[in-house]
């Protein structure tokens, strides 16, 4: 195991200055080498919470260094350390990699631990999307002891549905190379952007275009085709079984809202919180500041954080336009506490509730 690069700069229109990143490159016992960046003092983890994140199909580490570097993070960040894993082959301008070597999303997820030991990071607080999301779950159920809590962004944990199925093969996935890579794309965008097919707006041309390129200038398509295929051969997630907090996110015009909202109900709701963003398909982009919140408010709960302030809005109107269904008033954001005992660390509380439904507003 060695380490690569520190103070490895990537110039993406954002300045060197808001940037502290060291690059890894960590030998794994199953997945091969893989390519990791820390935003961020590793030795200030005592002082810091630290969030491990992995990135959904046809992205690397850049789509969460770019959220992370929004406004509407920057006090989270100040006081926090990022640990963003790019999965096999989706390093910038890597090589294809040997047929059959891309790991399954339960070995990827299993391995993980070794980066925290190369680190020596004691535990984490994961962060995932789609993808990302599913191997970072994995993680957590084969290594619980190493993570205070899981924020999941359109989680599928279900094995692979027809639906899914059908449109892989719809858009002729399998066929040969030179299909394969228009067809590719047109999956991807699906997954990402397929609540705004039956849109016709500039922001849609641009979001799409601008993904597009990242996807063909830096990141091999050959080892994103793997990725994808590991995704459409996952295995059923068993997240009820996983006992520390975890928050779901969907964005409700999103091409698995109604999977979210479906494995929500089958966790145990003492735990597990559904935040539901109206409004919004990839949350990241559309919502930022919302999952600002959450993140934020689900951290206080683990006892992380708890002397930042909401990010760019005061608590009181965070969650203004919320619905909330929870058993237990005590659970409900806004009642039976005051803003002050909202700030004291319990690992068992969590400001929102089970489910609530937000607009998109940022």
């Amino acid at each position: 195991m060695s380490k690569v690069g520190i103070d490895h700069w990537f110039s993406r229109g954002v300045s060197k200055e808001s940037k502290n990143f060291s690059r890894y490159l960590i030998a794994t016992e199953r997945c091969g080498d893989l390519t990791v960046h820390v935003q961020g003092d590793i030795l200030q983890q005592d002082k810091r919470a630290v969030f491990l994140t992995v990135h959904d199909l046809g992205c690397n580490h850049y789509s969460w260094d770019d959220y992370v570097n929004r406004p509407c993070m920057t006090e989270i960040k100040e006081r926090s350390i990022f640990i963003h894993v790019d999965v096999p082959g989706h390093e910038e301008n890597a090589e294809r990699l040997a047929e059959g070597s891309f790991p399954s999303l339960q070995v990827l997820g299993e391995d993980l631990v070794t980066i925290l030991d190369f680190l020596h990071v004691k535990y984490v607080i994961c962060l995932g999307e789609g993808a990302g999301a599913n191997v970072l779950a994995r993680f957590a159920l084969a290594h619980p002891t190493r993570t205070l809590g899981l924020i999941l962004i359109n989680l599928t944990g279900s094995s692979t549905s027809v639906l899914e199925v059908f449109k892989a093969k719809l858009v002729n996935w399998k066929g040969k190379d030179a299909v394969v890579r228009q067809s590719a794309e047109d999956y991807l965008l699906f997954h990402k952007f397929g609540h705004m097919a039956n849109e016709s707006t500039e922001e849609k041309e641009r979001v799409i275009a601008e993904f597009t390129k990242r996807l063909g200038d830096s990141i091999n398509k050959e080892n994103v085709k793997m990725y994808v295929n590991a995704f459409l051969n996952r295995s059923d997630l068993p997240l009820k079984q996983y006992k520390v907090d975890i928050l779901l996110i969907a964005g409700m015009k999103g091409s698995y809202a109604s999977v979210v909202e479906k494995m929500h109900k089958e966790l145990d709701k003492k735990t597990a919180t559904l935040l539901k963003i109206e409004k919004a398909g990839d949350v990241l982009h559309d919502a930022p500041a919302k999952v600002a919140h959450a993140i934020l408010l689900f951290c206080k709960g683990v006892g992380q954080l708890t002397s930042v302030a909401l990010p760019g809005i005061d608590r009181q109107r965070a969650f203004s336009g919320c619905t909330f269904d929870s058993s237990d008033p005590k659970r409900r954001f806004g009642r039976g506490l005051s803003m002050e005992e909202y700030d004291k660390p319990n690992i068992r509380r969590f400001s929102l509730t089970s489910s609530a439904s937000v607009d998109s507003g940022k």
